[in-house]
């Protein structure tokens, strides 16, 4: 079977300042992938090149075995790779309702049952009692709810995260924790998910890559990173 989406050879730079040199990556469908690493490392910048957003300077990227990038081309855009979004900022339109903010990419599409599937995806998240409140008037953790059922009302078969357990206290992070490892079971999606926060990494991975200086340096299970020789790994670990 296609791997969920495929890195080979990605580079990427700014102002002529390489930020990825050689990514080659493959994430699986059906697990929660972590990419890990310091503030700019590339952990990112390789979810925008996933995203589309960005394209590779070098290399390419492929979508369930299908060419979407490469060489300094993106060949198929963001909104056509099946994948939701979910950034740090959440990006919530303060100016809609919950409702408004959930349905917008179903409207977009034009799809019918629109208010049925809003609904359900509220009633999963356990915020439908919220649909008619704007996001102002909700607490950090029901924000990244409404972000979360946004991105999984369109039926993504990927998910991408960036840092967005970021803003929350410990307690609210632990149950979006859950949360988000829930999906993978209810929605049978695969998730890849970028932070600095080790611990976190730990305990919502199923696979962890660690980046640094827009290279991976390790990969494999939590259990194995605890056991890794690498010496950066190591010192990075033992920061937090």
């Amino acid at each position: 079977m296609d791997s969920a989406v495929r890195l080979d050879e990605v580079w990427k730079s700014y102002k002529n300042e390489a930020v990825l040199r050689g990514i080659d990556l493959e994430i699986e469908y059906g697990k929660i992938t972590t990419i890990l690493g310091t503030s700019g490392s590339g952990k990112t910048t390789v979810l925008r090149i996933i995203a589309g957003l960005e394209a590779p300077d070098r290399g390419s990227v492929s979508i369930n075995g299908k060419l979407v990038s490469r060489e300094g081309r993106i060949l198929v855009p963001p909104h056509r790779r099946s994948l939701g979004f979910i950034f740090q900022d959440l990006a919530l339109w303060p100016h809609m309702t919950v409702y408004k903010n959930i349905a917008f990419g179903l409207e977009v599409r034009h799809e019918k049952g629109i208010r049925q599937k809003v609904e359900e995806i509220a009633d999963f998240f356990g915020i439908k009692g919220h649909l008619k409140k704007y996001p102002g008037e909700l607490s950090g953790g029901q924000q990244q709810l409404v972000a979360l059922a946004r991105g999984l009302v369109l039926n993504p078969r990927l998910i991408l995260m960036d840092e967005p357990l970021s803003s929350l206290d410990v307690m609210k992070k632990a149950k979006i924790r859950q949360v988000i490892k829930g999906l993978i079971h209810k929605f049978s999606v695969g998730i890849i998910y970028v932070t600095h926060d080790h611990k976190e990494a730990f305990e919502l991975s199923d696979h962890i890559v660690v980046i640094n200086n827009g290279k991976i340096v390790e990969r494999g299970t939590p259990s194995q990173l605890r056991e890794s020789k690498d010496e950066f790994v190591k010192d990075f670990l033992s920061l937090y």
